[in-house]
């Protein structure tokens, strides 16, 4: 099958839903089921091939982790109650799981979208990752779990550039943290600035290409800063995919969070990164579910991504 034919797929796994790290944390299951719900509400679920996530193998995650780092969180793994890795970031009985699929989830997308099986594939996974550095856990990350799957584009699929996008409201620092010395991948990050986790604004490089945004920034303010920063340095890269760390929580309504951004926002840059990706990486594109805290407006604006991944956008 082509890939302009083919379906995205939809990776996905039950046991992201058991992984939480206690009564009232924000990044809760509830999250991933608003997802969900809503892109089968919307429709986009039957419109796209369901996959179950496989999980990562040690030697996988050790791709872009320190071994010591993954043995660690392996061994740390609880029977009962929680394991708390820093202060924001614990494990239930279920999280290394969770964890593995997660980073699973990207790299079987990797494979799918690079074979033609999939034109593209969104991962609606958690824990998140992009927080989670070479050999710390933090910010609700436990792997990093588009660090993985870039790290397995290059060594099992034999690329030579991957581009990261991320438009989490958080900087991505963990992602940078793998690949600041990695010309190999392109990272693009957006992120309300000064903010959690407090870096990125003056740690890029050739190919680590920061975009630090003020709080209520807004739209266009937001769409300007894409394409001034963004698009001249992938246009000069020539990524042969695109992984996206897709946060949600630089939604107006995101309780975590102050960039004012709306879903027309998600539809737009999901559409330039489409554009992207079809003048160089064949139209391949992978995309990882990250922050997005208020639940409507997670789900809305996972939709409206989805629907333009699936070519169901207006």
């Amino acid at each position: 099958m082509s890939q302009n034919h083919a379906k995205s797929a939809l990776i996905t796994h039950p046991v992201c839903l058991q992984h939480e790290m206690g009564p009232h944390h924000p990044e809760s299951p509830s999250r991933l089921y608003a997802v969900l719900n809503a892109l089968e509400n919307a429709g986009l679920a039957k419109q796209m091939q369901r996959v179950d996530a496989p999980p990562a193998s040690e030697a996988t995650l050790t791709l872009a982790h320190d071994a010591d780092y993954v043995a660690s969180i392996f061994a740390a793994a609880p029977t009962h109650d929680y394991a708390y890795l820093d202060p924001d970031t614990s494990m239930n009985i279920f999280s290394l799981e969770a964890a593995r699929r997660a980073a699973g989830a990207v790299v079987e997308g990797v494979d799918r979208v690079m074979s033609g099986i999939n034109r593209n594939a969104f991962c609606a996974v958690r824990p998140c990752g992009h927080h989670a550095t070479y050999d710390h856990a933090m910010g609700f990350c436990i792997f990093n779990n588009v660090a993985v799957g870039a790290r397995h584009a290059i060594v099992a699929c034999g690329l030579q550039r991957v581009a990261i996008l991320d438009f989490d409201v958080h900087h991505g620092n963990g992602t940078e943290d793998i690949f600041h010395d990695d010309d190999r991948v392109m990272l693009c990050s957006s992120f309300q600035h000064p903010y959690y986790p407090g870096t990125g604004a003056d740690t890029g490089n050739a190919h680590i290409i920061p975009t630090p945004l003020a709080a209520r920034t807004g739209s266009a303010a937001f769409r300007r800063a894409i394409a001034a920063s963004w698009f001249p340095a992938l246009h000069d890269f020539k990524p042969e995919l695109i992984i996206i760390s897709a946060g949600f929580d630089a939604h107006r309504d995101d309780p975590l969070a102050y960039l004012d951004l709306v879903e027309d926002d998600y539809v737009w840059i999901t559409r330039e990164i489409l554009t992207m990706a079809d003048l160089y990486a064949e139209g391949r594109v992978v995309s990882a579910l990250e922050g997005g805290y208020n639940l409507t407006a997670l789900g809305a604006s996972a939709a409206a991504h989805v629907s333009v991944l699936i070519g169901a956008a207006p």
